[in-house]
């Protein structure tokens, strides 16, 4: 395994309580962003895959510790995750992705949290995302256990998948204003459809011995549907709560449709 290192973000001898891990395959985009929002913690560590624009320029100039993971035909960052949280320094650690900005109030109460001697192992943070140029009423919100110690932490290496954490975990509460990742990225249809089609290729890795039929072929994206657009009430959101839940049912039909033709071709 290759792994270069640039400089250290903070002094070896210094105590680091949180490493922040982000994991990058060209990534230039918003990465100076991300960094930005970073610098209170005690270690930024970049896991790079082989990027070939401007990533690696920007955590030199921010002083970033950088170790690569080899793309080689990988889809999703996950299959570098585990080696990248094993880099790190601190024994608690914060994931983020390449175009997440950590908001200043979620990093004072992560530090806040561990000092609480009921601080759990893992802790599931709020996220904020844009949907077809705007952040939404009901599509706006998901949760992501992005936050865990170091020890026993395992990351399956398939898309869509949380990491396994050694211990309990919790929700930050909602009532906690402002302490959740800002998604800088908006999600447009193109998006959507490139990413359904290479997503579920890495997540029929994990569905291997599942064995779909009608049911799921109809039951499946029926669900999704009823969940996003009635349950958490898409339905307020107009024209774009219709299309994120229709291309969310889109979603699960061509992975099923795609184990359904893995089995067929056996």
């Amino acid at each position: 395994m290759k792994i270069e290192i640039f400089r250290i973000f903070a002094p070896m001898n210094e105590e680091k309580r949180i490493s922040v891990v982000i994991n990058t395959r060209n990534a230039a985009q918003y990465l100076q962003e991300v960094i930005d929002a970073v610098q209170g913690f005690d270690e930024v560590l970049i896991c790079d895959m082989e990027s070939e624009d401007e990533t690696l320029d920007i955590a030199r100039r921010n002083h970033c510790r950088v170790v690569t993971f080899p793309k080689a035909d990988h889809k999703s960052a996950e299959p570098a995750r585990t080696f990248a949280i094993q880099q790190a320094q601190g024994p608690w650690v914060l994931v983020v992705d390449a175009d997440e900005i950590v908001t200043p109030e979620l990093r004072d109460y992560l530090y806040r949290r561990i000092e609480e001697p009921d601080c759990p192992a893992g802790l599931y943070i709020p996220r904020w995302n844009r949907f077809m140029l705007r952040y939404t009423k009901s599509l706006s919100y998901d949760r992501q256990l992005r936050f865990f110690r170091k020890e026993g932490t395992v990351w399956p290496p398939y898309v869509h998948t949380f990491p396994q954490v050694a211990g309990r975990t919790e929700k930050i509460p909602a009532r906690e204003k402002n302490v959740r990742f800002v998604h800088l990225a908006d999600e447009t249809i193109s998006d959507l459809v490139r990413k359904t089609n290479a997503y579920t290729d890495g997540e029929l890795q994990k569905r291997s011995a599942k064995h779909y039929g009608l049911g799921a072929l109809i039951g499946r994206p029926a669900w999704r549907f009823f969940r996003n657009y009635v349950l958490k009430m898409g339905f307020r959101d107009g024209l774009p709560g219709l299309i994120r839940a229709g291309m969310d049912a889109f979603y699960q039909f061509v992975l099923v449709a795609k184990a359904i033709e893995k089995n067929v071709k056996k």
